[in-house]
């Protein structure tokens, strides 16, 4: 290939590296990205980020288990550590800060670690509190680490109604913060009755949604200087 090798298979490498969990052709594959001078931003999004999606259509179809999960959550974070030292090299991304958890009650935790390694290699700073967390946790850690973003996610009915609770609380203190919510049993109609900025079926549009709501912040913020 006259030393030079289509980006687009270097970004297959990266997703088959993720799918498999094999740190060795996620590594090597983020290495010819640096090597070849490819973006890092969309190397990222276009190999690692559609190579964990597909992790979790595995995980959910019932192919992949906990272990398989970990070990390609493992592939993607070598990829990472490779590739995040030059992204602000690369041309300019969203920054912003998430704060993300699985609503108190509900210890299903699978959807969430996939959005929040979704978000990590988006370029965002994830605020993890994990599972089963009590409502007044989100309006603290949003108030801690002034994130722009709270992530709200549960798999069950019967939990489901305590975000209503975190959304008025988190609006009470700060207005500005823009509200996610997700979960197999929430609609967006739901999500907009509640108060929510924003609802995601799944990870990929949450990445979007949030690049979006943090790009409207920023835009707010400048406009007022």
């Amino acid at each position: 290939m006259n030393g030079l090798l289509p980006k687009e298979m270097i970004w297959a490498k990266l997703k088959k590296g993720v799918i498999m969990y094999d740190e060795e052709i996620v590594v090597q594959a983020a290495e010819n990205v640096l090597r070849y001078g490819l973006d890092i931003y969309e190397s990222i999004m276009n190999g690692l980020v559609p190579g964990i999606e597909q992790v979790g259509r595995l995980y959910e179809s019932g192919e992949y288990f906990v272990p398989e999960m970990l070990m390609c959550s493992d592939a993607l974070y070598a990829g990472l550590s490779v590739l995040r030292p030059h992204l602000k090299k690369s041309k300019p991304v969203v920054n912003g800060q998430i704060v993300i958890g699985v609503v108190q009650g509900d210890i299903h935790d699978i959807g969430k670690n996939i959005v929040k390694m979704m978000f990590d290699a988006a370029g965002f700073q994830v605020h993890d509190l994990g599972r089963d967390v009590p409502l007044d946790r989100f309006v603290e850690e949003q108030l801690r680490t002034d994130s722009e973003i709270v992530c709200i996610s549960t798999l069950m009915t019967t939990t489901m109604y305590g975000m209503v609770e975190i959304i008025q609380k988190i609006k009470e203190k700060n207005p500005s913060v823009k509200i996610m919510v997700g979960g197999a049993p929430l609609t967006e109609e739901l999500a907009r009755k509640w108060g929510a900025d924003g609802y995601s079926p799944n990870a990929h549009n949450a990445i979007k949604y949030a690049i979006k709501m943090v790009s409207s912040l920023k835009e707010l913020t400048n406009s007022g200087n």
